[in-house]
């Protein structure tokens, strides 16, 4: 991403956990505001931490002077293990979180699609211990996958957004889920799953979100 990229081998239940930290430049903050670790998707479809959503993602939260950890799921890349349907890769997320994400500085959540799903559970098994700042939820793979609601004192530091035209996870299943947790969506009007030609729009609303 940019000079102050640092890579990062880390230990998960399943072995080595390749990763990727993004800094803040010191010019710009004295010292980052937080560490935001953000989920990939589907390893089984080409989801990896460099796919573009998740460094846009990345990006915004850099921007606004945080710390991005991104990581690859057991079995991509260099991280060991094999895809295990959501489960393994909760535990892959919440062992990133521990190493990287010192427990004195505020803490971020994030993911785009299966990544978002996996997210939502990463959020479920933290929050009775330690208190999430924020939460970024692109693409949520509700239709595919069983997403866990959003503690409701979560709500107002959660953004959730989703592509009108999403091929891939259809806006209405989203809904469906969001519906009974009164759970706002931010909806990018033509947007499709992947975000293509509205990258720069996703990114000034996270910034935005990340800022409030």
């Amino acid at each position: 991403m940019n000079a102050l990229t640092q890579p990062l081998i880390l230990h998960g239940p399943a072995g080595a956990i390749e990763a990727l930290l993004d800094v803040p430049a010191p010019d710009q903050f004295t010292a980052p505001l937080g560490t935001a670790v953000i989920a990939h998707p589907h390893p089984r479809f080409g989801g990896t931490m460099t796919n573009k959503v998740v460094q846009t993602i990345a990006r915004a939260c850099v921007q606004c002077g945080w710390r991005a950890v991104r990581f690859n799921f057991r079995g991509v890349g260099a991280s060991a293990g094999a895809y295990d349907e959501g489960r393994g890769e909760a535990e892959d997320m919440l062992a990133v979180v521990a190493q990287a994400a010192p427990a004195d500085a505020p803490l971020a959540i994030g993911g785009f699609s299966f990544g978002a799903f996996v997210a939502t559970h990463a959020i479920a098994a933290l929050h009775a211990d330690r208190a999430i700042a924020r939460a970024v939820l692109v693409g949520t793979a509700a239709s595919r996958f069983a997403v866990a609601p959003v503690p409701v004192d979560l709500h107002p530091h959660t953004l959730v957004v989703h592509g009108e035209h999403d091929d891939t996870v259809p806006l209405a299943s989203v809904l469906d889920w969001a519906r009974p947790q009164a759970l706002p969506v931010t909806v990018v009007p033509g947007g499709e799953h992947f975000f293509h030609g509205q990258l720069p729009l996703l990114k000034s609303l996270v910034a935005r979100h990340m800022r409030a």
